[in-house]
């Protein structure tokens, strides 16, 4: 088989691959290609479905908050470079009872990091959001950088922008096998095979396919969307509704204003097992589950028709600690970002401005704890995957 050459494969065109063909399509003399199994901006990856919530006042720590603000900066460049709105800086409100361990370690981030941001009584929120039904004893974080990202609009802006820098990009092709050699790296697909420097995986829920030794570290949880009508429409834009978390006993909601003009995205997630390969995951929820969602959706927002106007059921690959891994191999030919654990797009952008770094083997800003063999440590440590619903 012919060996069509050049220097860097990226293997992926959805969140991390859209970002690191644009980023790598901006360095000078690097000849750039990009290979995606579905068309361009398509429906089975983990990024699809309208709006992603972007917040800096994580939950999750410290850890990820410079690569959020880093982010944010590159989420306003590729705004600026492609001409399109991608983020929605409204603001992310988090509301929880007060003393909810999640919100608390929320307000040491933003304290810690000087976030801009408010806290809310349970009648400041009662008189400022009353889209929301607030339960006694509920406050709220109001992140003042979070908002709403519109991710099939940012993966498309930063194809378009790879494109037009020079980078060759090809569709429908699935990659059907990685191959390290001395002089660099066959990427064997339905449509030939390339000889690169190096490649890029950056193939989300598909990975273990093509990096067999992700397959004990990494395991697919299903994340379900649903949008729903509110009476006011009105109520729930971009300008008067913030994107939001939302914590009620053991309910946990999640959502964005609406972006459509009629409806708004507001979503929970059913108790689904982890799966191994995105051919496992279902396709839809079960009429029961939209039932059930729909009925904690009227309950926790005000003038809420109960049932959903759209829904769509999608999948992302989890590591047991939900840090992500970004990796060159010791070869330096293959690097790998993969287990964004359901929470990768808003930082997308900085993934990608690693794996363009990686590529050319210089320093990156990442947590040490990423690198594929801390990983595997860390799995050693916890123990079997038990994964669980989302």
């Amino acid at each position: 088989m012919d060996l069509q050459k050049t220097d860097v494969v990226v293997i992926g065109a959805g969140t991390v691959g859209s970002m690191a063909l644009w980023q790598l399509s901006r360095r000078e003399g690097l000849d750039v290609v990009g290979i995606e199994q579905y068309g361009r901006v398509h429906s089975h990856g983990s990024y699809a479905g309208e709006s992603r919530v972007f917040r800096t006042a994580v939950h999750e720590g410290g850890t990820y908050v410079r690569m959020i603000q880093r982010s944010r900066d590159l989420w306003r460049q590729l705004e600026r470079e492609s001409g399109r709105d991608i983020y929605a800086e409204v603001g992310c409100l988090s509301i929880a009872p007060e003393g909810f361990p999640d919100l608390e370690t929320a307000i040491g981030t933003v304290r810690e990091f000087g976030i801009p941001h408010r806290l809310l009584s349970t009648e400041e929120l009662r008189k400022e959001y009353p889209q929301h039904r607030i339960n006694d004893g509920d406050v709220a974080l109001l992140d003042e950088h979070g908002g709403g990202l519109r991710p099939e609009v940012a993966v498309m802006s930063a194809l378009d922008l790879a494109e037009a820098n020079g980078a060759r990009l090809f569709f429908n092709t699935p990659v059907l096998d990685i191959e390290e050699r001395p002089n660099g790296v066959v990427v064997r697909t339905t449509q030939g095979a390339w000889l690169a420097d190096t490649a890029v995986v950056a193939s989300g829920s598909w990975s273990t396919r093509l990096s067999p030794e992700l397959n004990d570290l990494l395991r697919l949880q299903v994340l379900g969307l649903t949008w729903f009508m509110p009476r006011d429409p009105a109520a729930f834009a971009p300008e008067r509704f913030p994107a939001f978390l939302r914590d009620v006993g053991s309910v946990h909601f999640f959502g964005a204003p609406s972006f459509d003009g009629y409806a708004f995205k507001a979503c929970t997630n059913p108790e689904w097992p982890v799966y191994r390969d995105p051919a496992d995951v279902p396709a839809s929820h079960t009429r029961e589950e939209l039932i059930k969602i729909g009925q904690r959706a009227a309950e926790l927002f005000e003038g809420v028709n109960p049932e959903p106007v759209r829904q769509s059921v999608h999948h992302c690959a989890y590591t047991p600690d939900r840090l992500p891994v970004v990796d060159r191999s010791a070869s330096g030919r293959v690097v790998t970002i993969a287990g964004l654990s359901g929470h990768g797009f808003k930082f997308s952008p900085q993934l990608g401005e690693w794996a363009a770094q990686l590529v050319a083997g210089e320093g990156t800003t990442a947590d040490p704890r990423f690198a594929l063999p801390e990983r595997m440590r860390a799995l050693a440590e916890l123990g079997p995957y038990t994964g669980g619903g989302h």
